[in-house]
């Protein structure tokens, strides 16, 4: 998925600015030195262009949190993208798909929504579940596997080990805007999620429910020892 051009994004400083809202789309939260880093541009270059974002509103600012004891000078800031930002990126089927759900909810119920959520993601499923075949039996293993398939989809996802076991970050969600009306959406996603990586898994964050991103735990496979 290619980023859309942002408010004013015409010429090089536009576009260096439209790969610097993609970047945050597929990463999140990223220092100036990580955007630097990536894109191959100097610090007052970077700054530069995240100043002109700042002023425009397409991006804030989040104090990085770092454990143990904070070391001397300024802590370090992390930019993500706003909420106006993340509008420039396609939503799909916002206008009929609100009127349909609002039409089977009405005549069908809450059985009849979540049938026909069901239904929507089993393409979809599919085409994950085929991109995750050679993963292996490691939920944790399936679920980086699942997060470049779910990119591939424009779902700009990212997987990541943590103690507890792995997390799943959905960074865009082609139907955020329905989604937060019919929650019914992101319960089929989800369950989708836990069969392909073949556990129980927990939605911690959703973009539709107002977070950054769609945050999936999936716990960590424990080995019970049994005594002789």
């Amino acid at each position: 998925m290619v980023a859309p051009a942002l408010p004013g994004g015409t010429g090089p400083d536009g576009r260096t600015r439209d790969r610097v809202a993609r970047l945050l789309l597929e990463r999140g939260a990223c220092t100036a030195a990580q955007l630097g880093a990536a894109l191959g541009l100097s610090p007052a270059a970077i700054r530069k262009h995240l100043d002109a974002m700042l002023a425009d509103h397409l991006v804030e600012t989040r104090e990085l949190r770092h454990p143990g004891p904070r070391g001397r000078g300024r802590p370090a800031k992390a930019f993500v993208l706003t909420a106006a930002a993340r509008e420039t990126f396609p939503h799909f089927y916002d206008g009929i798909a609100s009127a349909a759900l609002h039409w089977i909810a009405a005549y069908g119920g809450p059985e009849a929504l979540a049938r026909f959520a069901a239904e929507q993601v089993g393409p979809l499923e599919d085409r994950l579940r085929a991109a995750v075949c050679q993963a292996g039996d490691n939920p944790i293993a399936r679920a980086e596997a699942l997060a470049e398939a779910l990119t591939a989809e424009g779902y700009a996802a990212n997987a990541t080990t943590i103690a507890s076991g792995g997390q799943l970050c959905q960074h865009h969600c082609p139907v955020a805007h329905v989604a937060a009306e019919f929650p019914q959406l992101c319960d089929a996603e989800t369950e989708v999620i836990s069969r392909i990586v073949g556990t129980h898994v927990q939605r911690l964050a959703t973009i539709a429910h107002g977070d950054g991103v769609c945050t999936t735990h999936i716990p960590a496979i424990t080995t019970v020892r049994t005594g002789k």
